[in-house]
């Protein structure tokens, strides 16, 4: 228990916070009897004049607002050099603390949180405060998941993580805008940046950018895009991403105000199914109390009949009314005219003398700036999404009405935003016949691409395979490729030409008679030199003759071999009956 007492008011009874340049306590308004949060500054700084002048300026500011969103300044004050500022007391957590224990959070979650924190941002700048130092840290949240921004009396203070440039402090590292990272002009978009810095957090768990150290960050805040948080998270609606990749946008021209970022946020709820929460404990309007006719039944006792229970004349007369032409008719007038007055008020009053505008031509545009366009020609904007895997997300698929035509200023034109293809199953189309797997792929949504085939022991048009394969993730709309049967490979023994074996039988009978010619020749020369052996008086005789039968023999071998080549009739092999004298001899 701490045993201390600022301003003879608040007496402290328990540290629940601290930082670089405060600390934060529960205490007791001994004055009002409540529990409030005294935030007392650091000795460090009471020395500082200017920064206490601004301190008090800006927390008298603060206090001035009255919002659910915003942690409510009741007092500010000094006690023995002391600086103190006494706020709502918030029991709940820090946003910090919570994405850390639940991150990625859930989207509606994370979507509802932006949602307060750009409705307490939009109710501060409409009194022309800029907070300047948006980050989790200071955002509370209550037992309900509310959120509260925190800290409006301090938003140029200094703190572990704040930088300054000229001596000027311009907020927290991880989540200021751009302009606050070169030091240059702070806006009320300022803050748009750095709530989209926050929803990028819930939604991923993680930083748009992040180093080693704060100068490096700053950098990467003023030169480099950030991740589109569905590359983390493909859950995230387009629409969704559209908003927080807007709202860091580089230009703080382009970033939605805080009262546009609000409506951009409700869109997204409606989308997600989740309508406006109401306060069972806010103040509400009740009817009038009407008088009732009240059926009061009539006993009538007699001697000859049973009790009965008798309507009155009043009730007879109601249901006469209800059932009479006067009724009906009256009816049927108040929904003509109920029906007249809500399209007039849904798509502009077409019985007034306003303007007339073009509708422009939104299809392609991204969300934001179809938003924009619509919005600049004094039309009104309803947002839907769609399915459409031709169309990038978060792009316009189409509109209606459609572009060209002129309407009523102030007209309601609904565009339809892409969702991309529809998250599917890739089906198992293996074995199945070309036509089924075409049909099947039809049913499903999806488109046939390329068909190859190739070789295999199926029927022909079995489906072998098919990109991509089963089970895979895929998207309504995408083109899916076949590889089908061919059938069975033939295999064909190369036939042998007439030409060859004609040419193989002439080679054989050319060896034939090779070998003929040769054996002659050799049975010649063993008859010469028999008779060489023989008495000199016959060797010349003898000699005549074994030359005259070598070139009848030459001669016979060459007919035989030119008349072959003449007539290209290699076939024939049997010996001339010369050789066969030859041999006799």
């Amino acid at each position: 228990m701490i045993e201390r007492t600022l301003g003879g008011r608040y007496k402290l009874l328990e540290r629940i916070g601290s930082g670089g340049m405060a600390e934060v306590f529960k205490a007791d308004d001994v004055l009002l009897d409540r529990t409030v949060a005294v935030k007392i500054l650091h000795p460090a700084y009471k020395n500082d004049v200017e920064f206490i002048e601004k301190f008090h300026r800006e927390a008298k500011a603060a206090a001035c607002m009255s919002h659910p969103n915003i942690v409510n300044i009741f007092d500010v004050g000094e006690d023995a050099g002391e600086h103190y500022i006494v706020m709502e007391y918030v029991p709940g957590d820090n946003l910090k603390n919570k994405i850390q224990q639940e991150a990625p959070m859930d989207i509606a979650l994370s979507v509802l949180i932006a949602k307060d924190i750009a409705q307490g941002l939009a109710h501060a700048h409409y009194n022309n405060i800029v907070h300047c130092d948006i980050k989790p840290h200071n955002i509370l949240m209550t037992e309900d998941n509310h959120a509260k921004i925190a800290d409006f009396g301090i938003a140029r203070a200094v703190t572990e993580s704040t930088m300054t440039y000229s001596g000027s402090v311009v907020g927290s590292v991880r989540y200021f805008s751009p302009e606050q990272a070169k030091g240059t002009g702070i806006t009320p978009k300022s803050d748009v940046y750095s709530v989209g810095v926050v929803l990028y957090e819930m939604l991923t768990g993680r930083l748009p950018f992040n180093a080693d150290n704060p100068v490096s960050i700053a950098m990467k805040h003023v030169d480099e895009e950030a991740v589109p948080p569905a590359v983390y998270r493909p859950q995230i609606p387009p629409m969704l991403e559209s908003i927080v990749m807007r709202s860091m946008s580089k230009n703080p021209d382009l970033r939605p105000a805080s009262s546009e970022l609000v409506q951009e946020l409700s869109d997204v709820l409606k989308t997600l199914g989740i309508s406006k929460e109401v306060d069972p404990d806010a103040t509400q309007v009740l009817p009038k109390n009407q008088n009732k006719v009240v059926q009061r039944p009539i006993k009538i006792n007699t001697n000859n009949q049973s009790n009965e229970f008798i309507p009155t004349n009043n009730d007879s007369i109601k249901q006469t009314f209800f059932k009479s032409k006067i009724f009906v008719a009256g009816l049927i007038v108040v929904l003509v005219i109920g029906f007249g007055v809500g399209s007039i008020l849904s798509f502009g009053n077409f019985f007034s003398n306003q303007e007339e505008v073009p509708v422009p031509d939104v299809v392609g545009k991204q969300l934001a700036l179809a938003r924009q366009i619509l919005e600049d020609g004094k039309l009104r904007v309803n947002v839907a999404e769609t399915y459409d895997a031709s169309v990038p997300p978060g792009q316009v698929v189409s509109q209606e009405p459609e572009s060209g035509k002129t309407v009523k200023s102030e007209r309601l034109i609904t565009i339809y935003v892409s969702k991309g293809g529809e998250d599917l199953d890739m089906p198992d189309l293996v074995g199945l016949s070309k036509s089924a797997a075409t049909e099947k792929l039809q049913k499903a949504g999806l488109v046939l691409g390329s068909i190859y085939e190739k070789y295999a022991d199926e029927e022909p048009g079995t489906v072998l395979s098919h990109d991509p394969a089963a089970n895979t993730k895929i998207s309504r709309g995408q083109t899916i490729d076949l590889t089908v049967s061919r059938g069975e490979a033939v295999h064909y023994e190369p036939a042998r030409s007439h030409t060859s074996q004609e040419s193989e039988k002439t080679q054989e009978s050319t060896n034939n008679n090779d070998s003929q010619n040769t054996n002659a020749s050799d049975n010649f020369n063993e008859t010469t030199s028999t008779n060489n052996n023989s008495e000199s008086d016959y060797h010349s005789d003898i000699t005549e003759f074994g030359e005259s039968q070598n070139n009848n023999n030459y001669d016979d071998s060459s007919e035989v071999f030119n008349s072959t080549s003449d007539d290209n009739n290699y076939s024939s092999s049997a010996p001339s009956p010369d050789d066969s004298a030859l041999k006799q001899r």
